[in-house]
């Protein structure tokens, strides 16, 4: 079963019905990632898995770890949470081996979660990763993308009893983007300052900080979508994080060539030269201009 990461509350809220015996949480967004593991170890409290063992597979881990843990029941009777965590998402030959082995040793009185970093799409087809997810549950934690931003902050807001305008919500999101943990405190943030109803514009301006982190594939997103706010304002982002001269190049040349525009690849050849130190001019200007360029709408 593949589940969104606002799907799982209400799975875990069937009472009525035991805990799938596995539980594999993957994704590129931390908080969500923590969210869904704090989650299933809370409905396993609830359901009388009075112990937790938590496993941490690093350089000299040995997999028999594992299978001992699950064949050890818990010291009060009661049942068990094995917490297996994979930091590297490569456990190896003997760990691919040995957790398609431990799937099928799976039953009553033991519920095992497994959490991964972000698995794609080869990943995602490996032995051992189609062993886990046919074996129980996978929630996918991945960021939402930039455009379902400020729809993701009005269900967070919601949950403290507080909803904003529109253009409250997208000043929220331009000022967090790619930053989903510093979203989330944003929004408690405002949870603390205000009273549950509605927050207005002004309200959000003046309590929202400006920690929005930004990478050369946001400026290829912004550039693709045609989006000439969002590209001004990435590169502002980058600019201020020091990103390199040559990436953020790259991104733009990438989407000139994408594009067939003729003048924006002599545009990004005149940029190199300036990077290279062969010709004159400020590269991040070079950049911006070449950003307008890009994000004009297409004539025919």
């Amino acid at each position: 079963m593949q589940l969104r990461p606002d799907q799982l509350a209400a799975h875990l809220a069937q009472l009525d019905k035991p805990l799938a015996p596995l539980y594999l949480v993957h994704g590129d967004e931390p908080l969500l990632v923590i969210e869904a593991g704090d989650a299933i170890r809370a409905a396993a409290r609830k359901q009388g898995f009075e112990e937790r063992e938590v496993i941490i597979v690093g350089t000299s881990f040995k997999w028999d770890e594992l299978f001992l843990a699950s064949g050890n029941m818990s010291l009060f009777g009661g049942s068990k949470l094995v917490d297996l965590r994979i930091p590297s998402g490569k456990p190896g030959r003997e760990g691919s081996e040995a957790l398609q082995r431990y799937v099928s040793t799976l039953g009553p009185g033991i519920v095992t979660l497994i959490t991964l970093p972000e698995l794609d799409w080869q990943a995602r087809k490996v032995a051992w990763v189609t062993a886990l997810s046919n074996a129980g549950v996978v929630i996918e934690c991945n960021a939402p993308p930039a455009a379902r931003l400020p729809q993701w902050i009005a269900e967070r807001m919601a949950r403290q009893k507080q909803s904003a305008p529109r253009a409250a919500l997208e000043f929220i999101a331009a000022h967090v983007e790619g930053n989903l943990l510093a979203a989330h405190q944003e929004i408690q943030k405002l949870g603390l300052l205000h009273p549950p109803g509605e927050i207005s514009l002004a309200q959000v301006e003046a309590a929202v900080m400006n920690v929005a982190r930004y990478d050369v594939s946001d400026l290829r997103d912004a550039l693709k979508a045609r989006d000439t706010v969002r590209a001004t304002r990435t590169l502002e982002g980058l600019k201020a994080e020091d990103a390199a001269p040559p990436l953020v190049l790259w991104a733009l040349a990438t989407e000139a060539r994408n594009a067939l525009a003729r003048p924006a690849l002599l545009h990004a050849a005149k940029i190199d030269r300036i990077i290279k130190g062969l010709a004159r001019g400020d590269i991040w200007d070079e950049f911006l201009q070449l950003a307008l360029r890009l994000t004009q709408p297409r004539t025919r």
